[in-house]
C-alpha cells in the first residue's frame, strides 16, 4: 500500500509538472490582432552593435522596428533557446544535450488548435537526437530537448524538419502559426562571424520579404541567441511585417522571456507559468 501510494504521488507530480499552467495574459495590445503567425530566425553569439553594423540586419531594423535593449537571459547558447520557448533554463548551463520533462510553447500552441514547426538546416530527419550531424548540432533545437517531444516519435518528425521544407511550405501556404527557423553552424555566424550570417540571412530572406512572399499576417522576427561572453548581453531583435510600426524603436530592456510572453499573447495561449508569466508583453513597437 505505501509503495502504491508513494508511486501515485510521483506520478500525479510528474503529470502537474508536465502539464502547462493556463495563466491569463492581459489585454491585447495594438497591433499584435494583426498577426497570425510569427517567423523567428535565430542567429548565434554576436553582441548587438556588431550586429547593427551589418548591411541587411540595419536595413532589416530601419524599415521596421528595433528592440534597441534587448538581452538575453545567460551563457552559452542552449539555455537562451531552451529559456526563449519555456520560460526557464530549467537550470540548464552548458551545451550537452539534455532531457526536459517540462511543458513548452508547443504544447500551449496545440491546446489551442494550432501548429508550429523548426525548420533546421542539415537536420537529418526522423527524430534525431544526435549531439550533430555535419553542419547542424541539437543544441540550437530547444524543442528536442522536451520529453514529451523526444519520445512522441510522430509529433517530433512533423514538427522537426530540414530547413529544405521551408520552401515547399511557404509556396503551398502551409506555414505553420510559430516557425522558427535555424541555421547551420556556417549560416549562423557561429563558426564563420556575423559578416558572414549577414550575407546568408540577405540571399536567404530577402528576396522573400522584397516580393512580399511571406503571407500578409506574419511577424518576420530576427534576432541572436546571445553576445560576446563577457559582454552586456544585448543582443540584435528586430521585428517586420503584421502590426509592426516601420521606424519604430524600443529602449526597453526586454529578453527572452518577454519575447515568449509576447508569442502568448498573440496566440492568446495563456502562459506556461514560468518567468514568462511575470514578464511583459513587448509592447511599444506595434502601430
Amino acid at each position: 500500500m505505501i509503495r502504491r501510494a508513494v508511486a501515485l504521488l510521483l506520478a500525479l507530480s510528474l503529470g502537474a509538472h508536465a502539464a502547462p499552467r493556463r495563466r491569463p495574459i492581459g489585454s491585447p495590445v495594438r497591433g499584435l490582432r494583426d498577426v497570425g503567425r510569427v517567423l523567428i530566425v535565430i542567429l548565434e553569439n554576436t553582441d548587438a552593435s556588431a550586429a547593427e553594423a551589418q548591411p541587411f540586419l540595419r536595413q532589416l531594423g530601419a524599415r521596421g522596428a528595433m528592440l534597441r535593449t534587448y538581452r538575453a537571459v545567460t551563457h552559452p547558447s542552449q539555455p537562451n533557446y531552451i529559456a526563449m520557448v519555456s520560460g526557464s533554463t530549467h537550470g540548464v548551463d552548458g551545451s550537452d544535450p539534455v532531457t526536459l520533462p517540462v511543458p513548452h510553447l508547443g504544447d500551449l500552441l496545440e491546446q489551442r488548435g494550432l501548429r508550429w514547426k523548426v525548420y533546421a538546416e542539415g537536420y537529418p530527419g526522423n527524430c534525431f537526437l544526435g549531439v550533430a550531424f555535419g553542419r547542424y548540432v541539437r543544441r540550437h533545437v530547444p524543442f528536442l530537448s522536451f520529453v514529451n517531444v523526444q519520445n512522441d516519435f510522430q509529433r517530433c518528425s512533423a514538427n522537426i524538419v530540414d530547413a529544405t521544407r521551408f520552401d515547399a511550405d511557404l509556396a503551398a501556404n502551409a506555414l505553420p502559426a510559430f516557425a522558427m527557423y535555424i541555421p547551420d553552424l556556417d549560416n549562423d555566424g557561429h563558426d564563420t562571424g556575423v559578416a558572414f550570417a549577414d550575407a546568408w540571412l540577405a540571399s536567404r530572406f530577402g528576396p522573400i520579404l522584397d516580393s512580399g512572399g511571406l503571407p500578409a499576417d506574419t511577424l518576420f522576427i530576427v534576432m541572436f541567441d546571445e553576445g560576446t561572453t563577457g559582454s552586456a548581453n544585448i543582443v540584435y531583435c528586430s521585428f517586420n511585417g503584421a502590426g509592426v510600426r516601420p521606424g519604430a524603436v524600443s529602449t526597453e530592456p526586454y529578453n527572452h522571456y518577454d519575447l515568449l510572453r509576447t508569442f502568448e499573447e498573440i496566440f492568446r495561449t495563456g502562459s506556461l507559468g514560468q518567468n514568462d508569466a511575470r514578464a511583459r508583453v513587448i509592447g511599444d513597437v506595434w502601430r
